[in-house]
């Protein structure tokens, strides 16, 4: 049985996992991981492939051995993984619960950790894993510190891992949107902590872009010019100089 899985499938940039990856590629089955079961029923309407809505918090570690169980019970080959389920909240790092930031590492970070290693013995050559990260991953971010960190983590973790996994041709890439249209903005968004946004990604293009940078064999993905110009910046000016600006954007102090 060839199967694709998506976390964090009932919305935005995962749910346009499921549906491009649906499209092209011939799938017995693709399993949809994320909280909201109605939301994965209702995406699996819109599939070709067969859907397996499983309804898990990948915040919580007993979710990972419902997952290990489930795969060696079907033993699947696994054709594309997507680590898609994440969250990030805006603030001053102090005046955000410590329970909260600590949630943002267990499902940025923890999770697509989790989700690779678990999934990786069924996956064989010409396998495909997809870790969504963010423009965030560039430069350190103050007052999204937590979540730009757990981002730069997860870009480093995929490209590292996409080259231990080479020798088995499985390939890895981390897909780096920029502000992205979705739901995360109804979790990140508490008060005026980020007033600036210079412009949206959206889900539809993010995933277009990255299948196609999967195909030429980049270990990242950056779907639009002016954000590769502008992470070319981050990387060779000085982090200090990038805060500085993004927190004069933000109208913060620093």
């Amino acid at each position: 049985m060839k199967i694709a899985v998506v976390t964090g499938a009932s919305s935005g940039i995962g749910r346009e996992f499921a549906l491009q990856i649906d499209r092209r590629e011939a799938l017995d089955e693709i399993w949809l991981i994320a909280r909201r079961r109605e939301r994965l029923e209702a995406l699996g309407s819109e599939l070709r492939a067969k859907a397996r809505p499983i309804a898990l918090d990948l915040t919580e570690p007993e979710s990972f051995e419902v997952y290990r169980k489930l795969l060696a019970a079907e033993k699947p080959e696994v054709r594309a993984l997507v680590n898609n389920a994440g969250f990030g909240v805006f603030g001053a790092f102090t005046e955000r619960s410590l329970d909260q930031q600590l949630k943002i590492i267990d499902l940025n970070d923890k999770a697509p950790v989790a989700m690779a290693y678990l999934t990786l013995p069924y996956m064989g050559d010409g396998a495909e894993i997809y870790n969504v990260a963010s423009s965030s991953a560039f430069q350190p971010v103050p007052y999204i510190a937590v979540y730009g960190a757990s981002k730069a983590f997860a870009m480093s973790f995929s490209r590292a891992l996409g080259m231990e996994l080479r020798p088995r041709g499985i390939r890895s890439i981390a897909v780096c949107p920029h502000w992205c249209r979705t739901e995360f903005f109804d979790t990140a968004v508490t008060d005026d902590t980020v007033r600036y946004y210079n412009f949206f990604n959206r889900p539809e293009g993010v995933v277009a872009a990255a299948l196609r940078d999967m195909r030429r064999g980049r270990d990242v993905s950056i779907c639009l010019k002016r954000l590769r110009f502008q992470q070319l910046l981050a990387k060779l000016l000085p982090h200090s100089l990038v805060m500085r600006v993004w927190c004069w954007q933000q109208k913060k102090p620093c």
